[in-house]
């Protein structure tokens, strides 16, 4: 590429940046700002969700693409019956084999809609008898019109021909009072001439037929002055909603409130900006001009990133924001690579050039393999993980991606530039001294193999004592792990726990917790592993308002999970581990040729679970679903890492074929130290404001993402490498052996010649 072009497309770049921003922040002309655009999930907007479970007897027969085709047709009915609801962006989606997730944005009346949605079983319309006469399969629509006899509002049904048919039948034996009304309807209200619509064991309406109805439609209309729109809407929307192929079961739901979302989305969004300034400054002071430019990549990284996710329609919650912010720090993982090999080549002796040109034709295998292998990691996350996690993984392998696009591609053409400059191709810019030595953080070198045995023997330590208090005190699950029920109400003032114990003391709530939380402590936080269901968190929630005269907008979030979610999560935890394990011990092997580097990186991989679970045992920190996508995510980073330092070692085993193992192991981790510091400190500064600024949920990712990566970084210098080094050690002695019969033989072979 001519100069001429390179200074062309670098201030193209950074017109984009900046125009691009601007869009962003505040928009432009026909253009939103990236606030308008992008979707939001439930946990910003506020909503409900609730998972619904296929019953095991429905399904006991089917498998394959059976149960797939059962598992459609019930979310298409599920999701006529929410649209008819009017409930805008609802979604209804499937979940693993078996499960449908129904999501319901910016819905105020909560109970209400969970209630609606909570009808699962078939559709059935009974004589007053009991006598089942027509199913939801025999309507094919149902709405509402005007009623201009009664006033308000009525319902307008539509049958199929063979409904037509039984409908008929049914009001004609109706409308003759020869059926008796059977217990189940005593006390009711029902009419011995009544056609009883149900769902499940509820009544929907049971209209009184004063005729045969030999027709494709009919009307219910209500003799007290007519249905109210609401009224008549609702009941049309449950006919209309049909059949159920199944029977469906509520095994988790979730209620919030957009007061808790808008607060979080607004501290996560500073915490972003500080944890992204601090990156910039990072890398300024360590890398001076370069990082200027890493920095100015990064902006257009985190652009590329939102927009990406807008275009693809992407719902951004919580965990996903915490997400970006992560990659940010493990983005500039790409830069400090290449930083660091130019940095090499120029104290070698090279031209700033010729040093830029060979820094990044040997930087870019090491950062492809690094990210690859954090890649599998998110995948495997995307595939097994709830949704709420899914959303955590998609932002991460966007991220992925873009990093390598803006490292390789904008860092290059930017570094083109300096590197071309007569100003600016100086060493002091480069991150190097005038002698030509680069500028280091740490500028002592280590013997890291020859203490190999005090960190194994620290790393057991560590695990040993963390799994022995599991063992003995049980780890901390939360009550998605558990099952059971929490429900956050702002109380409006501090109340004494103890009076809210009283109050709800006749619930029998098992591992009854009961904290409080907001910035002024004037919320209560219940947590309790019985499943109270729809109607007994109605319930309780009602006691809290007679006791503390606090109302139903009061209730900020309520959530509830079914005993199976949490033995779900436990298999779906211990699975992705294996899986993502077993995939990018394929792809090591694959790219280094040799089953050493894999198995001892993997090694590394189920030391840094170990530590993390250990953690978690020692100070009883509260596991639940956030910590599988942090277990994760500590498994893809501490495998970059580790893929750094081995693409090191590899590629000085083949400058240096002859060099003791353990010298050159040493060589290769003191080459690579700067850059594992660099990368674990740029990715620890952007979580800690998350950290310290943000709600409990995204509190809950980013706690065994720090726990994570200090272990991952350990691990990778102070393990891997050394395990690498046990597994070759003995092919050197062999090599060596092999070399001395060798020089003995050809020795024996010079005496007899003499």
């Amino acid at each position: 590429m001519s100069t001429k072009l390179r200074k062309i497309l670098t201030v193209l770049v950074v017109i984009v940046i900046l125009v691009g921003w601007y869009i962003t922040v505040f928009g432009i002309g026909s253009v939103s700002s990236i606030k308008d655009v992008m979707k939001f999930g439930l946990d910003i907007n506020g909503g409900v969700y609730v998972v619904l479970e296929a019953d095991e007897n429905d399904i006991a027969d089917l498998s394959g693409e059976d149960l797939a085709r059962v598992m459609e047709q019930t979310r298409a009915v599920l999701n006529n019956r929410v649209n008819a609801m009017g409930i805008s962006e609802a979604t209804v989606s499937l979940e693993g084999n078996d499960r449908l997730r129904v999501e319901m944005p910016g819905v105020e009346d909560a109970q209400e809609a969970i209630d609606q949605i909570g009808q699962t079983a078939q559709l059935r319309f009974l004589l007053a008898d009991g006598t089942e006469v027509l199913t939801g399969d025999d309507v094919k629509d149902a709405n509402i019109d005007t009623d201009t006899q009664n006033g308000g509002y009525k319902i307008v049904l539509e049958f199929s021909d063979e409904g037509s048919e039984k409908f008929a039948d049914a009001t004609e034996k109706a409308s003759g009072g020869s059926v008796t009304v059977a217990d189940q309807f005593s006390g009711m209200g029902v009419d011995s001439r009544s056609i009883v619509i149900m769902l499940d064991d509820e009544i929907v309406t049971a209209p009184v037929a004063s005729k045969t109805i030999n027709s494709t439609t009919c009307e219910i209309t209500s003799q007290g002055g007519g249905y109210s729109q609401e009224e008549a809407s609702n009941t049309a929307a449950l006919i209309r909603g049909g059949a159920l192929p199944i029977s469906l079961q509520e095994v988790s739901s979730s209620v919030q409130t957009a007061t808790i979302g808008v607060d979080a989305l607004d501290k996560s969004v500073i915490a972003g900006v500080i944890g992204l300034f601090l990156v910039f400054a990072l890398m300024v002071f360590v890398y001076k001009l370069l990082g200027l430019i890493a920095s100015v990549a990064l902006m257009l990284y985190v652009l590329i990133v939102l927009w990406i996710m807008a275009g693809m329609g992407s719902v951004l919650t919580l965990p996903g924001i915490a997400g970006i912010i992560l990659s940010i720090g493990m983005a500039v993982d790409a830069n400090v690579i290449i930083f660091s090999r130019i940095r090499e080549e120029i104290s070698q002796g090279k031209t700033i050039r010729v040093a830029v040109d060979q820094g990044f034709k040997h930087a870019l295998t090491t950062v492809l393999d690094a990210q690859i292998t954090t890649l599998i990691a998110c995948i495997v996350l995307y595939e097994i993980g709830s949704t709420t996690v899914k959303g955590f993984a998609l932002t991460l392998m966007i991220g992925i991606i873009v990093s390598i696009f803006t490292a390789v591609v904008i860092t290059q053409l930017f570094i083109g530039n300096l590197a071309n400059s007569r100003k600016f191709a100086k060493n002091k810019y480069f991150g190097v001294n005038e002698d030509g030595s680069p500028k280091k953080i740490l500028k002592k070198s280590f013997s890291f193999i020859n203490h190999r045995k005090i960190f194994y023997c620290c790393s057991a330590a560590v695990i040993v004592v963390g799994l022995i208090v599991g063992a003995v005190r049980g780890f901390n699950y939360g009550i998605d792990f558990t099952g059971g029920t929490m429900i956050q109400v702002d109380m409006g003032k501090t109340v004494n726990v103890e009076d809210v114990q009283k109050s709800i003391a006749d619930y029998d709530l098992k591992d009854l917790s009961i904290v409080l939380g907001g910035e002024n402590q004037d919320q209560i936080i219940i947590k309790t592993t019985s499943a109270l269901g729809n109607d007994g968190r109605a319930e309780l929630i009602a006691t809290l308002e007679e006791d503390f005269d606090v109302t139903e907008d009061d209730v900020l979030a309520s959530e509830e999970f079914g005993p199976t979610v949490g033995d779900e999560l436990k298999t779906n935890a211990v699975k992705s581990v294996l899986i993502a394990a077993v995939g990018m011990l394929i792809y090591i092997i694959f790219r280094f040729k040799s089953w050493k580097y894999g198995v001892a990186a993997i090694s590394g991989i189920l030391h840094d679970v170990l530590v993390v679970l250990a953690f978690y045992a020692i100070f009883n920190i509260t596991i639940n679903n956030p910590f599988i996508a942090g277990i994760l995510t500590v498994v893809g980073y501490s495998i970059n890492d580790t893929i750094v330092i081995f693409d090191r070692i590899r590629e000085n085993k083949r400058l240096s074929k002859k060099e003791p193992s353990e010298v050159l192991i040493d060589r290769s981790i003191n080459q690579t130290l700067d850059r594992s510091i660099m990368t674990s400190l740029t990715t620890l500064i952007c979580m800690v404001p998350l950290f310290l600024m943000v709600s409990t949920s995204i509190r809950e990712f980013v706690i065994p993402l720090m726990i994570g990566v200090t272990a991952g970084t350990y691990s990778s210098i102070f393990l891997c490498s050394p395990l690498y080094y046990e597994f070759s050690k003995n092919e050197n002695k062999s090599k060596y052996i092999a070399a001395q019969q060798d020089k003995k033989k050809k020795g024996e072979k010079s005496s007899k010649k003499k």
